[in-house]
């Protein structure tokens, strides 16, 4: 459900949670300068189950409530998938856009500061900077960038804090998102050789799917593959081991 929107000559800060370590760091730093923001997710009905323990944990770590935003036309990514019969290419990905995308465009006010869980790991970067010149109209923070806390900074963060991360970290996943289909946007053999392995019915689900449709979704050795066609036994990606360096223990005495 949507939240109310609640008008006012102060702008709103939202910050964007997505049930993840990185979102988790990004609003216990937010909210020492922003202690009235707003703890904002929009729900894909494609998360692990154990993401939403994850999320009520940081709930009461945080003392805040999540308001939850969904679409209104389209019950979970799955159902954007087949409805569209296209998952990702060079036109993107439509769940993002019709799950994520939407609901914020349609919650959010012109005055609002949102902030985002975007590392200060390269890739995240880049991510965050092309974020900001796609929507430069909107006024943006990335506190772990500017922190300079990385994807394994943020872990030690949740596990100092007390919170168990939720257990697609401890299974090799480097997100925590999207575990219900597989993410459509990811290429890595790797990434899908670790989905097989842990999903094994969901990732016959999406394999079927994807070649009903002919999303060749993997890249193997330069080429466009069905995820179906990578070898049993391919290397999966490696787990994230949470690290607290010298600037995550920065930002964490910075609290004291």
């Amino acid at each position: 459900m949507i939240a109310p929107i609640i008008t006012g000559a102060t702008p709103r800060t939202l910050i964007w949670f997505s049930t993840g370590a990185a979102s988790y760091a990004a609003a216990k730093i937010a909210l020492r300068s922003h202690p009235d923001a707003i703890l904002v997710r929009c729900e894909t009905s494609n998360e692990d189950a154990d993401n939403y323990r994850f999320e009520a944990d940081a709930e009461r770590a945080l003392s805040r409530k999540v308001t939850i935003l969904q679409s209104d036309r389209y019950s979970s990514v799955w159902n954007v998938w087949q409805r569209r019969r296209y998952i990702a290419g060079v036109a993107g990905a439509p769940c993002t856009g019709e799950m994520k995308i939407a609901p914020r465009l349609a919650f959010q006010l012109p005055t609002d500061i949102h902030v985002f869980g975007y590392t200060a790991d390269a890739a995240d970067v880049v991510r965050f900077e092309r974020l900001k010149e796609t929507y430069f109209e909107m006024s943006l923070m990335a506190p772990l960038i500017t922190a300079g806390v990385t994807k394994q900074g943020a872990l030690a963060m949740v596990e100092r804090d007390g919170l168990s991360l939720p257990r697609s970290y401890a299974l090799g996943f480097q997100n925590a998102n999207c575990l219900g289909t597989g993410c459509g946007k990811a290429t890595s053999p790797g990434y899908w050789s670790l989905y097989r392995k842990h999903y094994p019915a969901e990732f016959a689900r999406t394999a079927e799917y994807s070649r009903e449709i002919g999303a060749r979704l993997a890249r193997l050795d330069g080429k466009r593959v069905f995820i179906d066609e990578i070898p049993d036994g391919y290397p999966t990606t490696e787990a994230i081991i949470p690290a607290c360096d010298l600037l995550c223990q920065i930002t964490e005495e910075d609290e004291t």
